[in-house]
């Protein structure tokens, strides 16, 4: 067959594709830990996550939450810091440890033929970490130091006021790490953190990779061997308080040239059903670089060199807020643009090409998101930890196809109006 180069291959938008997420196993090890896992992928590696109800949330003293999660590979009553990392070194492996608002990850990255030798180690960590306290006291002296660095910015103050404003110091999604806080942790406060909240009866573990039975049944050799003491998690409940003051404005550094400014306000969660609309406004209105906030206050009026709109599910809440760094002269004019941002989006219909552009961002990026095995893992993850189906995600895929500009103009007039927004200001 002669190819005939004259002729261009036909474009294809990317709402007219068919979406098809690839189906994950569900697997019961033999203690009856849950194990998600999709066998996807050309390359022999294979990244494995172990979530536990450990993050922010559960936690009874500031900052431990975090602390704990960040001295996981600090040493167990076997191996020491330094001989968990050359051992990951020699392997070429990377274990990353986190801890979010509601959860705590563990992620082993390796290739697939050293799970043999490398889950013993996790498996060590997560069930035999000691923190020892002169570990404790070099963590605690590096989380100060960067903390300290991290305050001289005004980007990270604001984010901090922002979620403070938004959910109260108190709640755990609005409480940020101080000095005094981590001073005050010990290693008490760790070794109770981690033995109330990384329970293997508590963890759900996911896998993806050129993977299979083989794989499956290294996890279940170490994991799927143990007894598990089925034990809840302290979890407490919180209040929001009511809105206060809207406006805030702090001067961080009488010397700075730049103001970081932060326009929010709560927003509900994946489970409401005005969330999935909002994420195709959002996009049009702050969520790309060809967003009506970026057209206007970056490439028009040259003000900032990005500004975006962000949706922040979690478990109990959510958030919307816009963000942007503006020279400090000309703070207030942005702010006016983003406010008349929104009051256009209230009072004028998206234009046909306009949506279907932003369609086509967004679709196009649930294309790519579904192009990979640790992707794909990444939106099953989501959907499982949020207690949704395959249906979910179809669904969503509905909406963002069929959504009109009507809907989003009475979708903007429900959640756009500026007194519903806090504004936080640091110079």
């Amino acid at each position: 067959m002669i190819l005939d180069r004259t002729s261009p291959p036909v474009i294809h938008d990317a709402i007219d594709f068919e979406f098809n997420l690839p189906p994950i196993n569900t697997h019961q090890l033999d203690n009856g830990i849950p194990l998600y896992w999709l066998d996807a992928g050309v390359q022999d590696i294979v990244q494995i996550d172990w979530i536990f109800p450990a993050g922010l949330w559960y936690e009874q003293k500031p900052s431990v939450a975090q602390a704990t999660a960040g001295m996981l590979k600090s040493g167990t009553s076997k191996h020491s810091a330094e001989q968990i990392n050359e051992a990951l070194e020699f392997y070429g492996a990377q274990l990353k440890t986190t801890a979010g608002n509601d959860y705590a990850t563990l992620t082993l990255y390796a290739l697939t033929k050293h799970l043999p030798s490398l889950l013993p180690m996790v498996n060590e960590i997560i069930t035999d970490t000691v923190f020892p306290e002169q570990e404790v006291e070099i963590h605690k002296r590096n989380v100060i130091q960067k903390l300290l660095v991290n305050l001289r910015q005004c980007e990270f103050v604001a984010n901090q006021q922002i979620d403070a404003l938004l959910y109260g110091e108190n709640h755990p999604y609005g409480r940020y790490s101080k000095k005094e806080n981590i001073d005050s942790i010990t290693r008490d406060d760790l070794v109770q953190f981690y033995s109330l909240n990384y329970n293997l009866a508590n963890v759900k573990i996911f896998m993806a990779g050129k993977i299979g039975d083989t794989e499956v049944k290294y996890l279940n050799d170490i994991f799927g061997k143990q007894t598990l003491n089925k034990t809840e998690p302290k979890r407490d409940s919180f209040i929001v308080p009511p809105m206060g003051s809207r406006i805030h404005e702090f001067n961080n550094d009488p010397n700075g040239v730049q103001g970081a400014i932060r326009i929010g306000r709560l927003f509900p969660n994946r489970h409401h059903p005005d969330y999935a609309p909002m994420v195709v406004l959002n996009t049009l209105f702050g969520g790309y670089f060809g967003s009506r906030l970026m057209s206007n206050i970056r490439e028009d009026k040259g003000f900032t060199y990005g500004i975006y709109s962000s949706i922040t599910p979690e478990l109990n809440g959510g958030s919307m807020i816009i963000h942007t760094e503006t020279g400090r002269q000309v703070v207030e004019p942005a702010i006016k643009e983003i406010y008349s941002e929104m009051e256009i989006l209230c009072n004028d219909l998206a234009s046909d090409d306009e949506l279907l552009l932003v369609k086509n961002y967004l679709l196009g990026g649930l294309l790519a998101d579904l192009d990979g095995p640790f992707s794909i893992l990444q939106r099953w993850r989501t959907l499982i930890l949020n207690g949704f189906t395959k249906e979910h995600f179809y669904n969503n895929i509905k909406i963002y196809k069929s959504i009109t500009a009507t809907e989003l103009q009475l979708l903007a007039r429900k959640y756009y109006s500026p007194d519903n927004f806090y504004q936080v200001v640091v110079i």
